[in-house]
């Protein structure tokens, strides 16, 4: 229709996506081959040696024990994110207690706790676990609070007058309503996890991926170590795609319902 405004989001263009990609790694092959900058060798052996390295069972390993860590830090964050944020967004007391210290956290910078939560819950998987709980949460639970707070208030009232409890309340009309923007935090929040992973293990520096950069880092093997650097942002940027996919489903559904 006229006046409608052309659709910015992430993921809209593909062809553009493509291009911005292709320009960056025609400048990084001319960087590299110029040897300007020591620690960053040519794309073309950073993938080349990325082969090596994903085919490699030390590779398999780390992945295994990252990916797992990843999951639960998600799952718990889920868990815990999506509550919280119904009850900033429904009650009024509590959830002003609970703001109160869900903002401190989205704001402070959680890696400067690992140390901390090393001497809390020891050094090992269950550190990894919680950091990226931590890296995740709070954005899911103040994505889910606008999403709830913005459910249609004529809705509600009309759910309450013809007779819905609270139970029905919350599963027909307030978290539809707010499935996009949940997902919306669910998206940012996986991407905040992964960098959780990444940076517990690297503090921990002794398991999963983080271990594998410690030893690429260490004996300067920087062709490795830029390969291992693609897989993460690769991994990372499927993860918010495919949330992305679903959350412009639910929001044409939305739209349309």
């Amino acid at each position: 229709m006229w006046g409608e405004a052309p659709d910015t989001r992430a993921g809209s263009s593909p062809l553009l996506t493509a291009g911005a990609l292709a320009i960056w790694c025609l400048a990084w092959e001319a960087i590299g081959r110029s040897g300007a900058v020591s620690i960053l060798p040519p794309l073309s052996r950073v993938i080349a040696s990325g082969a090596a390295v994903v085919a490699s069972q030390k590779f398999a390993s780390a992945a295994a024990i990252s990916l797992w860590a990843f999951a639960f830090g998600m799952a718990a964050a889920l868990l815990a994110g999506i509550p919280a944020g119904i009850l900033m967004a429904r009650s009024e007391g509590p959830g002003r207690i609970l703001r109160v210290w869900v903002n401190v956290f989205v704001s402070a910078p959680v890696s400067a706790l690992v140390p901390l939560l090393m001497a809390v819950v020891g050094i090992g998987q269950t550190t990894v676990v919680v950091t990226v709980f931590l890296f995740a949460v709070f954005v899911i639970a103040l994505d889910t609070e606008v999403g709830v707070r913005q459910a249609s208030r004529s809705l509600v009232e009309m759910a309450r007058c013809f007779g819905a409890g609270r139970g029905d309340l919350y599963r027909k009309i307030l978290l539809p309503a707010a499935l996009p923007e949940i997902l919306a935090g669910v998206r940012l929040g996986a991407i905040r996890g992964v960098k959780g992973v990444v940076i517990g293990q690297l503090l921990i520096a002794i398991l999963g991926v983080g271990e594998l950069f410690e030893t690429y880092s260490q004996n300067f093997l920087f062709e490795e170590f830029w390969a291992l650097v693609i897989v993460v942002f690769a991994f990372a940027y499927a993860v918010s795609e495919g949330i992305a996919l679903l959350e412009r489903r639910v929001e044409r559904y939305a739209r349309v319902r």
